[in-house]
């Protein structure tokens, strides 16, 4: 593990799946966690006991993205607990909106609000905050790699911010300030717990990833961790695959 001591962490979405394994993680590494929620006040509450029972130190601060005055509510709640920032994970995400055909404006409309608004905003925010020599590590998906072609919208969302975060790379380099990007595969989370459900379906996404399995929260909470780290300290601008390897091609 990392020696995060003395260093404060934000993490968007945490109160569940990879979120909550993040902030875990980053606790767990010694850095004090800022995890944010949008409303399920329960969630946030377990996930904070849960550090503290571990030893680490958290607290919850409630803010629902995509709508107006997100960004301000959000950086209220922090700011009457800390003065600064080391490290930001943009991790909250809307899930798929569906095909081209069924994808409305409302719809779409929300979720660029909440996958790209939101992080954006949060990151301009945060840059006054943000001591030099911090990271940002955003949230994205190994669908920007491959044809989902149900998940339109919400791909083009992941694709905006893997590009925010190589522009903000060369932006923040001076600083010190690395930016990069982590892109989970299948994931057995709660938000994906209606697909692994369905017969086949998780021994088939096992079948397309190079380790043979599904992935874990913890999976990617460990590859946030790293970048959030000092042995990242010279790597910015990068896309880290988290995915076990997912439609790398047939194993001939």
């Amino acid at each position: 593990m990392a020696d995060l001591s003395g260093r404060t962490a934000l993490v968007t979405g945490a109160s569940r799946g990879i979120g909550r394994a993040v902030a875990e993680r980053l606790a767990a590494d010694g850095a004090l966690v800022a995890v944010h929620y949008g409303g399920d006040d329960a969630a946030a509450a377990d996930t904070v006991s849960a550090i503290e029972r571990a030893g680490g130190k958290a607290f919850a601060i409630r803010a629902e993205l995509g709508v107006d005055g997100d960004v301000d509510t959000l950086f209220a709640a922090f700011g009457d607990r800390c003065a600064g920032l080391d490290i930001l994970v943009n991790n909250a995400s809307s899930g798929p909106a569906g095909p081209i055909e069924e994808t409305t404006p409302e719809a779409f409309d929300r979720i660029f609000a909440v996958n790209v608004k939101a992080p954006f905003f949060i990151l301009q925010r945060a840059l006054p905050l943000l001591r030099d020599g911090g990271r940002v590590i955003t949230v994205s998906s190994v669908s920007t790699r491959i044809a989902t072609p149900v998940q339109t919208s919400y791909v083009m969302t992941k694709a905006a911010v893997e590009v925010m975060g190589r522009t903000l790379a060369n932006a923040l380099g001076a600083r010190q300030i690395t930016v990069n990007t982590v892109t989970p595969g299948a994931t057995d989370t709660d938000m994906n717990k209606e697909l692994f459900e369905v017969p086949g379906v998780t021994a088939y996404l096992a079948g397309q990833t190079a380790l043979d399995r599904i992935g874990r929260p913890a999976d990617i909470a460990a590859a946030v961790a790293f970048l959030a780290s000092d042995d990242a300290r010279w790597i910015t601008g990068h896309v880290l695959d988290a995915s076990g390897g997912m439609y790398l091609g047939p194993r001939l």
